[in-house]
């Protein structure tokens, strides 16, 4: 069993920015590809960020490119989000995602392909 906690969500202003972490707990060998995700109301859950074990290979939706930035510290089980020059756009709950395998190709941004979830942190851009 994989355990996910994330946290750092806030309100913010446009153009502000913010960090999240996920601490990963528990059975680690089927968190070892991670991934951050979003939904806001009424919308489908949307795939922001991956990364694969060794970090080495990151993996950002167009949505988001140029401003978040996925990182990982495996000594400390943990994945981080960089979120800078948010948007009211980037209102959502977000969400950290994990799961043994690593999809490919487009499917690293579909949430079927995660086994394991957090609660999410709530992340509120507005003026």
């Amino acid at each position: 069993q994989v355990h996910l906690v994330e946290s750092g969500g806030d309100s913010v202003m446009p153009g502000g920015t913010l960090t999240l972490s996920c601490i990963a707990s528990g059975d680690t060998d089927n968190s070892r590809c991670m991934a951050w995700f979003r939904q806001a109301p009424g919308k489908e859950r949307e795939g922001v960020a991956t990364i694969t074990p060794d970090g080495n290979r990151r993996y950002v939706a167009d949505s988001v490119k140029g401003r978040f930035i996925i990182s990982r510290d495996s000594a400390k089980n943990t994945v981080y989000l960089q979120l800078a020059s948010l948007r009211p756009e980037d209102t959502a709950t977000y969400y950290c995602a994990a799961d043994r395998h690593c999809p490919a190709g487009p499917s690293r941004y579909v949430a079927t392909e995660y086994a394991h979830w957090g609660q999410g942190t709530q992340v509120t851009v507005s003026s």
